[in-house]
């Protein structure tokens, strides 16, 4: 097929994504078109606009989900199936992309007409859904330019060029620079302590690098940065020479030679400061802010220190536990442990004192099995099945199925499609939800949506299925409860269904909730079952799991406050010309680490979360979402959680307020109609150890 043989797949414009036709020649010619369309339509709305919902939202919704449904494609692609000719077409596209985009925000006919909107007798009739969108409407034109004028625009403008440019360069050169490293082991004595999964995966990777005659027996096995790889290496690998070479592999990815993101971030955050004043604020992060229910820095300070305080000490206990059984054991290292020891020696630790380790839970998680009992937990408490339709969707890759989501009468009311597996060659790390279709009505009829879930956990090797480790489970839950939230929204208006217009610090409410469940026992036990024998999990793993949530949970938590804090200060306190962003690094890690980073610790160069994500000055969301994660659920707890009557009806209040209203309501105004109150830190604290329960 070529391009001029059919119409361009990616000129359809609405429906689902038809990924068995697209190919990479169709991008470059297929947006050219496209944004010639749009551009026309943009200028006749902007010609005739009328000052009402119907002359001014709907017609601007259409242009904006047209321009969303097929970019949305190709970024789609990108985190999935990315290659050097898509990243080509990609880079061609994306400035005129982002320039119809600042040409959309900052349109002074469009951002007229919101506000005569707002001001009209209109006003009053539209709903709480309808309002915020136009509230939200006029916040994103005015942080987007539409108030400079003359030099300033020009160069605000030139800025939202060079991110875009930039930030993309940096998620390429993570993905290569994750690439391009891998341990080639070929002895007994260099694999002794790793599990069977790990030796089939890494045998696997050699094969996939050439090696025909790799198995998991004999070898050779190759180790890789993909955390399917690398994390289980670092935990049970004998060889802590090897520990360490992986270790500093890791944490200096992307900082060296032709991938270095070290410049990258120091334009970024420069040009992100810069972009800030223009617009009349001080610093990046409180631009950032302006988008967000965090009322302030100085109220994430207090957060961060809150947290900081509550889990230092025990994670320095947690060190000198570490340390302890390791001179138990004999280690040489015991004195000296550091931090390609730490995980080795927690796993040690989780096998002898809580009778449990990954390797031996991994055949009661197979994926099908997973996801029966998930699916049953979302029927137990939400009232909806969710079914096979496999066949019904094109697909990017064989191993991606295709559900649909049925309420309770049996009615199709969502779609969403599973992409499991890591794919290290084109697939970036991590996890994640992402949209395909929002919900909306046209002409009348309810658009039902889909979603993209995308993990990134062991694919199956020699005939076994994927086997899950535990975390791979919790993942799998947490995507899924931001799916739900794009799934069962209620809202029409696109604008403010599912997670569109939720402020991004309350996005992960949803999601970290229903990690919880994994620790409920007729949930657990209702999904882990051993893949050969369907035999489920014994009562004494179960408790081990739980007796083992907490443990080294100080550690952790100082971890994700290390992340956010350094994420705040650099868009916030950092100025160039003072402290080097290495030296900002390892500041805070000196306040909100027991163990201090090496020296040449870049793990900045490989962020990008903050760096080529959405949460720049935001990676502090996820403890702020935590808090009303852990008492949403707290909830379900005073009900009593084997109370099924109790369960169904929160289940049905958290589906109809968290999940059916989105963004259509600020999200303190839904928790409160959730909980009846505003949130507490004690659920976090108890959840996570930290105070008696």
């Amino acid at each position: 097929m070529t391009a001029t043989t059919v119409q361009n797949p990616l000129l359809i414009g609405a429906g689902l994504p038809p990924f068995d036709h697209i190919e990479t020649d169709h991008i470059v010619p297929g947006i050219a078109t496209l944004l010639e369309h749009l551009r026309t339509d943009l200028q006749g709305l902007e010609a005739s606009v009328v000052p009402t919902w119907n002359g001014l939202v709907e017609p601007l919704t259409r242009i904006e989900e047209r321009l969303g449904w097929s970019w949305g494609i190709i970024g789609h692609l990108m985190g999935v199936k990315n290659s050097p000719e898509l990243r080509s077409a990609y880079e061609a596209v994306q400035p005129g992309l982002v320039q119809f985009s600042i040409q959309l925000g900052q349109s002074q006919p469009l951002y007229n007409a919101f506000r005569q909107l707002r001001a009209s007798t209109e006003w009053d009739s539209l709903d709480a859904a309808q309002q915020r969108i136009v509230e939200a409407s006029l916040r994103e034109a005015e942080l987007s330019g539409v108030g400079l004028e003359g030099a300033e625009k020009d160069r605000f403008n030139e800025i939202q060029q060079t991110l875009a440019e930039l930030t993309t360069k940096f998620a390429n050169q993570v993905l290569d620079a994750t690439k391009a490293f891998r341990l080639v082991l070929t002895t007994a004595e260099e694999v002794d302590g790793l599990p069977p999964s790990l030796l089939a995966l890494a045998a696997q990777a050699a094969r996939d690098a050439g090696e025909v005659e790799a198995n998991p027996e004999a070898g050779p096995w190759h180790i890789t940065l993909d955390f399917p790889s690398y994390g289980p290496f670092m935990q049970h690998s004998r060889r802590r020479d090897l520990r360490e070479k992986i270790y500093r592999a890791f944490v200096t990815r992307a900082s060296e030679g032709d991938l270095d993101n070290r410049p990258l971030i120091e334009q970024i955050l420069a040009l992100r400061h810069e972009m800030a004043n223009l617009l009349s604020y001080g610093t990046y992060a409180e631009l950032s802010l302006a988008r967000k229910m965090a009322p302030s820095v100085e109220a994430i300070d207090q957060l961060m220190e809150e947290l900081r305080r509550a889990s230092y000490d025990t994670a320095v206990k947690e060190l000198a536990d570490l340390k302890a059984f390791a001179a138990e054991k004999g280690a040489p290292e015991a004195d000296d442990l550091t931090h390609w020891d730490t995980a080795f020696w927690a796993e040690r630790i989780r096998e002898e004192k809580y009778g449990l380790n990954d390797e031996e839970l991994r055949p009661y998680f197979p994926l099908p099995q997973v996801l029966d009992g998930l699916f049953a937990l979302a029927s137990r408490i939400f009232d909806i099945t969710i079914a096979p339709a496999d066949g019904e969707a094109p697909l990017w890759h064989p191993d991606v199925r295709y559900f649909q989501v049925l309420n309770g009468s049996g009615d199709p009311i969502a779609h969403f499609y599973l992409d499991p597996y890591s794919r290290p060659a084109e697939k970036r790390g991590g996890a994640w939800m992402d949209t395909c279709i929002n919900r909306g009505k046209v002409k009348g009829q309810v658009r039902l949506p889909v979603a993209y879930l995308v993990c990134n956990q062991a694919p199956p090797v020699d005939g076994k299925p994927s086997l899950m480790t535990f975390r791979d489970v919790e993942t799998l839950f947490h995507e899924f409860g931001h799916g739900l939230q794009h799934m069962l929204t209620q809202v029409d208006h696109t604008g403010a269904a599912g997670i569109n217009n939720v402020e991004w610090d309350a996005v992960e409410l949803p999601s970290q909730f229903m990690e919880n469940w994994c620790y409920h026992r007729d949930t657990l036990l209702t999904l882990a079952r051993h893949y050969e024998t369907g035999a489920p999990l014994p009562e004494d793993l179960y408790q081990k799991i739980v007796a083992a949530r907490t443990f080294m949970t100080g550690s952790a938590i100082l971890r994700q406050v290390r992340f956010g804090w350094t994420d705040l200060e650099l868009h916030h306190r950092y100025q160039p010309g003072g402290e080097t962003i290495a030296e900002v690094n390892h500041r805070i890690a000196a306040q909100c680490s027991v163990l201090k980073p090496l020296p040449e610790d870049a793990f900045l160069c490989a962020f990008t979360h903050i760096f080529a994500g959405g949460y720049a000055a935001g990676y502090y969301s996820y403890f702020w979402a935590e808090v009303l994660s852990a008492d949403a659920f707290a909830a379900f707890e005073e009900v009593g959680l084997d109370n099924e009557t109790a369960i169904a009806e929160t289940g049905h209040r958290f589906r109809d307020t968290v999940l059916a209203l989105g963004g259509s309501r600020h999200p303190m105004e839904v928790f409160k109609a959730f909980r009846g109150r505003e949130p507490s830190t004690q659920a976090l604290l108890r959840h996570r150890g930290l105070v008696a329960a």
